[in-house]
């Protein structure tokens, strides 16, 4: 057997039948494992005071040069020649790590390989869900039931927590709930592909069903709400508030893609909005002139399209403002997310086929956002133009009835 180098590491090739071993013969009981895989460690063999044969993964090659794991084996095979066992050693700091413990090392592997919003997104459901249930767990002792109880905990509202400086609370519900459990099963493959666990008892977990939005407004709903719009009273409330909910109404945004929107992501010649990220990553977003034109009068300020009344940010206080102007128009059951789903609903009312309106909503489809990723489809810009002029008519009154001409069948001679 030769002296384990890069070049013999690098020419070393798995065997479908199973896994295969390189020795050393500079260094006893150092060594390569290769796979089926091609998925190759470095590892040492050696016996305990029982006399027992143990073997222990070093580094994987790729992280580790020929010369660093030789070090590394060196150490521990000098230790296991003084009566320690480090694999023993290691698998018992794997049995006693904690949920806490875990997730922390999870969020520290995670940055800069994931994107920033969804390490922010999955940092405040660890914080506010998963430490304060089960963190103080074992991975070892966690099971299947453990994890249902967490679910049920957090859509029960014994997470929930006020918001910080903005009123109400956070109450958690089965959406949170489902996604949090899913986070978690992510976190234990995680665990599982560095062995601190031998299975991942989130798996398997049936999460409750969120129920899909079956709320939106009707043409007339709509209008009563830009009567609420125009209204004397609404020259008092922030007109930057007005216009978000009449943006999103016109373009089937999501809240925080129209709240957190840059001036210049912004390209009206264009029939589009540039996003350098969303939900489903950066993507180009038909919108209809009708939603540009309602933005077109407000006074932006710090670089945001809708900016907040005092300091540098945007505009957050949209809920609120949406409860008043439907409390004035006297409509109910009226969430921010039904503003979107009554653009996709007018939209399927005017004919669009589902993946058109998926590709006007940016949601993530084969076939319909990767081939909008660089380009805005003009057949998408047409039909986000046709949307927000019906609705855009609805609101300001001129909604009018048509007399729609039916086609008629030929007769065969």
């Amino acid at each position: 057997m030769p002296k384990i180098t890069k070049r013999i590491v690098d020419a070393f090739e798995p065997d479908p039948a199973g896994e295969q071993f390189l020795w050393d013969t500079e260094l006893k009981g150092f060594g390569v494992r290769m796979m089926p895989s091609g998925v190759a460690s470095y590892i040492i063999k050696y016996r305990n005071t029982e006399g027992r044969q143990r073997k222990m993964v070093v580094g994987r090659v790729g992280t580790l040069t020929p010369e660093e794991a030789r070090q590394l084996a060196r150490e521990k095979l000098a230790e296991a020649s003084k009566g320690a066992d480090p694999s023993a050693e290691r698998q018992q700091l794997r049995q006693s790590i904690t949920i806490s413990e875990l997730c922390d090392l999870y969020l520290e592997d995670a940055e800069g390989k994931i994107k920033a919003s969804t390490l922010a997104m999955d940092r405040s459901r660890i914080e506010r869900h998963v430490k304060p249930l089960i963190g103080n767990r074992t991975v070892a002792s966690l099971t299947p039931a453990d994890v249902s109880r967490m679910q049920s905990d957090i859509i029960g509202g014994k997470t929930a927590k006020a918001r910080d400086g903005r009123g109400g609370i956070t109450t958690g519900g089965k959406g949170v709930a489902g996604r949090t459990v899913g986070m978690l099963g992510t976190i234990l493959e995680f665990a599982l592909k560095r062995r601190v666990v031998t299975e991942n008892v989130a798996r398997g977990i049936k999460k409750p069903p969120e129920g899909k939005q079956k709320r939106f407004l009707s043409t007339e709903e709509i209008g009563r709400l830009g009567e609420a719009m125009r209204a004397p009273e609404s020259d008092a409330e922030n007109r930057v508030a007005i216009g978000a909910i009449r943006f999103l109404l016109l373009s089937g945004c999501r809240r925080m893609e129209a709240l957190s929107l840059p001036e210049r992501w912004l390209d009206q010649r264009g029939g589009c909005i540039r996003f350098g990220d969303t939900k489903s990553g950066a993507q180009i977003r038909p919108i209809g002139s009708s939603a540009f034109a309602g933005i077109t009068s407000l006074h932006r300020k710090n670089g945001w399209v809708f900016p907040a009344s005092r300091g540098d940010g945007h505009f957050i206080g949209l809920p609120k403002a949406l409860a008043q102007l439907c409390k004035r128009a006297k409509l109910e059951g009226v969430t921010v997310h039904v503003l979107r789903h009554t653009f996709a609903a007018t939209a399927a009312e005017m004919g669009f086929s589902e993946l058109t309106i998926a590709g006007l909503l940016g949601h993530s489809v084969p076939g319909v956002t990767a081939r909008y990723a660089h380009v805005a489809d003009s057949a998408l810009v047409s039909a986000a133009d046709k949307v927000s002029a019906r609705i855009a008519a609805a609101l300001d009154g001129t909604e009018k009835a048509k007399v729609v001409a039916l086609p008629t069948r030929k007769r065969k001679a």
